[in-house]
């Protein structure tokens, strides 16, 4: 009986490593965190169920060297490189020169495994051709298996008018489209992009066109999760939905954003990953962390080189720390970071390069290693003078970085 039992859990342990894994992220545009949890979304509140809901912020940290508009745009690159403006270099919605050095969840996918399928349900076609850099040279030339976009360029079909109406319906066929190719294709990564709820923010603020916009993009949100839950009982793939926000609204109205007031700030991320860590339960999460989580949910290989430039944080599986900042003081950098765990050591490294952005290198220094439980150590510059500094702190479960800009 005991043998019998031996081989069952070693069938079990088996079927579970060849699990496959699978993840999409929505965006749901102009949302503050607020409306979220004030409004009838059972959809997300089921999603959150099975894991967690968290206000994650937007925008980078105010009046620092990341700060970053609460602009679409931006703050869809933010969710797809994991990393803030001043790397990715998206700063409005025409997109004008974004920094490819910077990989999207997508390349990171494909460059491992150029077999793995991406997808992509967007009313903008932005999305795919500059965002994510469809089929460009200067994205390794991956390329999109299955591209259901650029609808707002049918006026045909979709007639322009004053209300948006169009926009909703662009946004019903979207997700429409989204769940039933999910459902017949299980697709390893997509990203489904609804807009319908910004512009109805824009037009009348806070009031009830927007609040049902809200309550209707709930709706087309459980088409996808819908199809996840008969993947997951038809073919036994283990699915990650991450649904998110780009941005906030402003505070007296709700018609705005751009800013960097605390609403227009207020973002939120709902998951049904089960393996939660202090990233997402301390309430510090940001937009940057979904990159990184969908890439340690799927076991992506990051180079590390690539890594050290990652801004958000994993708030799935183990990490050692959160929190990094680093402030220059007479002639040193205090380096700090709050410990998740008492076990290793972290080691610091210094830069006074940026060449990673332009496709160089950067000389990296390993300046001290003391335990992560320290929570701190001060570097002596003073023999290194220059006007930056890069700071990455690599502890044994993640990677922290941190900008010392010298005014």
């Amino acid at each position: 009986m005991k043998k019998l039992l031996f081989i069952a859990l070693l069938c079990c342990s088996a079927m579970a490593m060849a699990q496959k894994k699978k993840a999409v992220f929505i965006i749901i545009d102009g949302i503050p965190a607020d409306l979220i949890e004030k409004l009838n979304t059972p959809t997300i509140k089921a999603i959150a169920g099975e894991g967690g809901f968290t206000p994650a912020y937007c925008g980078g940290e105010k009046g620092a060297y990341n700060e970053t508009p609460t602009i679409s745009a931006v703050g869809y690159n933010t969710v797809l490189t994991g990393t803030w403006v001043n790397k990715h270099n998206v700063w409005d919605n025409d997109i004008a020169e974004p920094n490819y050095r910077y990989y999207t969840i997508f390349r990171y996918l494909k460059e491992a495994d150029p077999s793995k399928k991406i997808a992509i349900f967007s009313t903008w076609l932005d999305n795919r051709t500059k965002l994510a850099g469809d089929a460009l040279p200067a994205t390794g030339n991956i390329k999109f298996d299955y591209a259901f976009d650029g609808l707002e360029l049918d006026t045909s079909h979709y007639p322009h008018d004053r209300n948006a109406e169009y926009i909703r319906k662009i946004d019903d066929t979207v997700s429409t489209v989204a769940g039933e190719y999910i459902k017949a294709n299980g697709p390893d990564l997509s990203w489904v992009y609804l807009e319908h709820t910004d512009d109805m923010g824009h037009r009348y603020g806070d009031s009830k066109q927007y609040y049902d916009a809200i309550e209707a993009a709930d709706g087309r949100i459980k088409k996808v999760w819908d199809a996840i839950q008969y993947r997951k009982k038809q073919f036994g793939e283990d699915w990650l939905i991450i649904v998110t926000t780009d941005h906030g609204r402003d505070p007296k109205s709700g018609h705005n954003h751009g800013g960097q007031s605390d609403r227009e700030k207020l973002g939120w991320i709902a998951t049904n990953a089960k393996n939660l860590n202090a990233e997402f339960k301390a309430g510090t999460a940001s937009q940057a962390d979904i990159m990184p989580a969908i890439a340690r949910f799927m076991h992506m290989v990051v180079p590390k080189e690539n890594a050290m430039e990652i801004d958000g944080t994993s708030f799935i599986g183990n990490i050692s720390a959160i929190e990094p900042n680093a402030k220059p003081e007479n002639g040193k950098i205090v380096v700090t970071w709050k410990a998740v765990t008492a076990k290793g050591n972290a080691k610091i490294w210094l830069s006074t390069t940026n060449n990673f952005k332009t496709g160089g290198k950067d000389d990296y220094k390993m300046v001290a290693e003391v335990p992560v439980s320290q929570q701190q150590v001060s570097i002596d510059v003073s023999k290194m003078p220059s006007q930056m500094y890069k700071i990455v702190i690599e502890a044994p479960d993640n990677i922290l970085n941190r900008w010392v800009l010298v005014k």
